[in-house]
């Protein structure tokens, strides 16, 4: 298994941005808007838009564990969107190895 994490910063509303782009498998993934964002964060899959996803207000997070259910997904499946141009999500991730 492999540990990582980052941030991840959306320059311009409405442009999604891929989390990464590794062809590695996520069993467990947990991604905060950052405090200091002035705007909602969505965060979905590559048709995620700034009116489809799962809303995150500055400071709240989400966390979904694929091993409970017995999979994983691919990384590269993550994308994340910003109603405030410049906005910032961090995640954490466990990655097959």
């Amino acid at each position: 298994m492999i540990f990582d994490s980052g941030t991840t910063t959306v320059a311009t509303s409405g442009t999604e941005q891929q989390l990464s782009n590794t062809a590695n498998r996520v069993r467990w993934i947990k991604v905060k808007a950052l405090a200091a964002n002035s705007g909602i964060s969505y965060f979905g899959v590559s048709d995620i838009t700034t009116t489809n996803g799962y809303e995150l207000s500055a400071g709240n997070e989400i966390e979904i564990n694929f091993s409970d259910v017995g999979g994983t997904v691919a990384f590269s499946t993550f994308y994340v969107d910003v109603a405030s141009s410049g906005d910032k999500v961090s995640w954490v991730v466990v990655l097959d190895g």
